[in-house]
Order: C-alpha cells, then sequence, then structure tokens
C-alpha cells in the first residue's frame, strides 16, 4: 500500500518547485537591487581644490593675465550608473519617459533597459552618459552642489599626480593624447583611476564631462555670436586663436562641449559636480 505521506509530497511537488523558483528569483532581484543601492549609497567623496591663479587654454591672447580661482571642492570621480539610478528613483520626473524633450533629447539613457533598470552590460560603477546639461545639473542639486565651470575644470584635469599644472609636461600631454587615440566604441570602464595631485580621478581617459558654462566657450576669430548656426564651421579658427594650440587634448574638449545645446547627450558624455569652498576648514 502506498504511503499517503509520501502521495502527498508527490502532489506537492510541482507547486513546491514553483514556489521555490519565485522565491530565487525573488531573492535574486533583492540581491541586485542591494548592490545597486551599496554602490549608489556610498559615501560621495569631495576634495579640496586650493585657491589659486590660472591662465586658460580658451585664454586668446598672449599676454592673457591669470584669472582668480577660489577655494572648491570636486567630486573625485564622475557620477556613476549606479549613482544616477538612484537619483531618478528619488526624482522620477527625471526618469526617460517623463523628462520633457526641452530638457533631454530621445537618446537620454536610453543604454538603460528600462526606466529604472540598468540591464546586461551597463555596470553600476561606470560613469552615467546620455545624460543632458539639465539633468547633470539636477542631479548635482540634489548634492547640495553645482557643476564646475569650464575654469575650475580645466584647473582640476590639469594637475598630474605630482604636479598642480602639467600643461606644459610633454609625457603628460602624450597621455592625454593615447586616450584621444583609442576608439570610441571600446568598451566604457568604470570610475576609479589613479588619482592626480588633488586625489580626484577619471578627469581623463573615461569620459568628456559636462560643464555649467559649456556655451559661453567657442572662441573664434572673427566676431560670429554664440546662437550663429555657422559657428562650428569656425571652430579650426577659434582653436587657432587659443592660447595654448599645442594642448590639443584640451582643445578638443572646447571644441566639443561648445557644439553642444543644453538637452543633448551623448553615449561619452558624464558629469561630475562640485561645491563652493573647501570640504574641510
Amino acid at each position: 500500500m502506498e504511503n499517503p505521506d509520501r502521495a502527498k509530497s508527490v502532489t506537492r511537488s510541482p507547486r513546491h518547485a514553483a514556489g521555490t523558483a519565485l522565491l530565487a528569483s525573488c531573492l535574486l532581484g533583492a540581491i541586485t537591487l542591494a548592490a545597486n543601492a551599496s554602490a549608489a549609497g556610498a559615501e560621495v567623496e569631495y576634495r579640496d581644490i586650493p585657491a589659486t591663479t590660472f591662465i586658460s587654454v580658451i585664454a586668446t591672447e598672449e599676454g592673457a593675465r591669470p584669472q582668480a580661482i577660489a577655494a572648491y571642492s570636486m567630486r573625485s570621480e564622475p557620477v556613476t550608473n549606479a549613482q544616477f539610478l538612484a537619483f531618478v528613483g528619488e526624482h522620477p520626473q527625471w526618469r526617460r519617459d517623463r523628462v520633457p524633450s526641452v530638457f533631454a533629447d530621445s537618446r537620454y539613457l536610453s543604454h538603460w533597459q528600462d526606466v529604472e533598470q540598468l540591464g546586461v552590460g551597463v555596470l553600476p560603477e561606470q560613469p552615467v552618459t546620455r545624460v543632458s546639461w539639465f539633468a547633470a545639473e539636477a542631479y548635482c542639486a540634489s548634492e547640495q552642489a553645482r557643476l564646475p565651470t569650464w575654469l575650475e575644470w580645466e584647473r582640476a584635469a590639469s594637475a598630474s599626480d605630482n604636479r598642480d599644472d602639467a600643461r606644459s609636461d610633454p609625457v603628460w600631454r602624450q597621455q592625454m593624447l593615447d586616450w584621444y587615440a583609442k576608439p570610441s566604441n571600446n568598451v566604457l570602464g568604470s570610475v576609479g583611476g589613479q588619482p592626480n595631485l588633488y586625489g580626484v580621478r577619471d578627469l581623463h581617459g573615461l569620459v568628456w564631462e559636462w560643464v555649467d558654462d559649456y556655451a559661453a566657450m567657442m572662441v573664434t576669430a572673427d566676431s560670429r555670436g554664440q546662437n550663429d548656426p555657422d559657428r562650428l564651421k569656425f571652430c579650426g579658427a577659434g582653436a587657432m586663436s587659443m592660447r595654448d594650440r599645442d594642448n590639443y587634448a584640451l582643445l578638443m574638449r572646447v571644441a566639443m562641449l561648445s557644439s553642444l545645446k543644453a538637452a543633448d547627450t551623448t553615449n561619452n558624455l558624464g558629469f561630475r559636480c562640485v561645491r563652493d569652498g573647501a570640504v574641510a576648514p
């Protein structure tokens, strides 16, 4: 005679298996969410950049005087996918299915699998890209911060690991050029490169970055205004009018940023934030 308890066990088996699979799926989802939350919730580090005087690469006169830059602090790394995912979760108006087209173009976060899911091939610790200037500015405001000006970004990005201004160093310049020589279709790396003198990472070699005053950077040899639709035709003339014509890496950034509109997004354009003043007195 068949054991009735065994029969009951066999009867429950399909349901039990389905329940086990559902539980496993839920656990996997929870683990994934926890990993993303951990990455997004990790303490954000801002590094002090001391006050100084500085001559930008976009200064047009050979005898241009140094500009004073007050002390500020800069995010040590670009904003990551995980961090921006947490941001759109808390501020759903910046989801790609809700953001108005005036604030972001159709490519905004289009590489994410869903509006609040990164998906395969989009790693939490990669810098977020395909974000507009408006979205970047909103994110920085959520950290009680703002986008850096070009002068602030250039000043921090001009430091090597042992010099506060390495723009005249041929070794440093070659490192910058080596990055620009890499194919743009390479898999995007994660944040966490070698720090410069101030402890700031990935200013070069990972992604381009938005700056607050990107629209005011075009310098041309003629008198055309910023809103002239033909301004890109004069990019070369503008570069030739700049003070440091040999610093090709920085000039490339100027040309690229100057060509954008605030709602534009690109595959390799991210951002980081700054705060006024030093982190610690």
